[in-house]
């Protein structure tokens, strides 16, 4: 089972169990994380799950998709080469991940 470390911008951290397919972002939202919104509801056209990952997970994922590349460019939080939006970032069996929610969502 793939576990999520959702840190906040205050450095706490909360570890959810996730389900291998589903996205970072419902994950965050069926368990209540604070920051992410996922206004879209996963549909890559609002930028409200941004979040960044951690450079050691980076590897588990390729590059942001050309829209969801354009979607950065819309965050409330500065986009940074961590940036990505956690709708996009799907679970696997066995990889547990990193990431930091910013400051400002929507």
């Amino acid at each position: 089972m793939p576990k999520v470390f959702y840190v906040q911008p205050d450095g706490t951290e909360r570890v959810i169990d996730g389900v291998a397919g589903d996205s970072v972002m419902s994950t965050a939202v069926r368990n209540g994380v604070a920051g992410i919104v996922g206004q879209c509801g996963g549909s890559l056209s609002c930028a409200t799950c941004h979040v960044y990952l951690a450079a050691e997970d980076q590897q588990h994922f390729d590059a942001p998709s050309e829209d969801e590349d354009d979607m950065l460019d819309c965050t409330a939080s500065d986009r940074e080469d961590s940036s990505r939006l956690s709708c996009q970032l799907i679970l696997s069996e066995g990889v547990d991940l990193h990431v930091t929610i910013p400051d400002e969502q929507a």
